[in-house]
């Protein structure tokens, strides 16, 4: 039976954890022509996570000219496009027996990420999951924030009651800013502030979503 409800999720900390290889494909690209700059580690992407790719840039190469930045950046991103779909990252546990187990109870379900264009595309080449998700929506690709492209799935698919499942407190914000619930994925990368639920695995979505909803 479908459900009134849309399950959209944020990527990076909540689904899955791509740092390390994220960090190897940015290295690989910055030490071609900057070989001076320090290594890249999961620690330091996993600090900027959930930012927009322009935040990021902005935060990792502070020093550098704003025009030669947002060049070397531009590669990073879309080195980092093939080297994920083809290295891919790190699954939490049970994440692919629970989107099976949500999609077999009926819920509509979509990924609403800050990442640039392609990032989920790439997710779903190496992970094999795309058969889970209606639909997805990147910064990347509107340029809007999350909360605007949370409405624009939502709205795209003809929900009006949705819930959204993230790890940081600009996910919160993001689904407070949309006009939903939050559930707080306590196990990735961030804090959230006195969310309507919280996860201490991801297997615990289904058992969740039966008590608030």
């Amino acid at each position: 039976m479908a459900k009134d409800i849309m399950l959209l999720f944020d990527l990076d900390g909540t689904i899955w954890d791509s740092a390390e290889e994220v960090a190897q494909s940015w290295n690989i690209v910055m030490h071609k022509t900057h070989p001076e700059f320090p290594v890249l580690t999961a620690n330091d992407i996993n600090a900027v996570m959930g930012r927009t790719m322009d935040d990021i840039a902005k935060t990792l190469l502070t020093d550098m000219d704003p025009n030669e930045r947002r060049t070397l950046f531009k590669e990073c991103e879309e080195y980092e496009i093939e080297y994920i779909a083809e290295h891919g990252g790190t699954l939490y546990p049970d994440v692919e027996e629970t989107l099976a187990k949500l999609e077999n109870d009926g819920y509509k379900m979509a990924i609403v990420s800050n990442c640039q264009k392609g990032y989920i595309g790439a997710f779903f080449a190496s992970m094999n999951t795309e058969k889970y998700f209606c639909d997805m929506e990147e910064w990347g690709n509107t340029k809007l924030s999350k909360a605007e492209n949370i409405r624009l799935v939502m709205e795209r698919n003809g929900f009006d009651k949705a819930v959204y499942i993230g790890d940081t407190e600009r996910d919160q914000q993001a689904a407070q800013g949309a006009g939903i619930p939050f559930i707080h994925a306590s196990y990735g990368f961030g804090e959230s502030n006195d969310p309507e639920g919280i996860l201490q695995n991801f297997s615990e979505i289904p058992d969740l979503l039966e008590r608030l909803f």
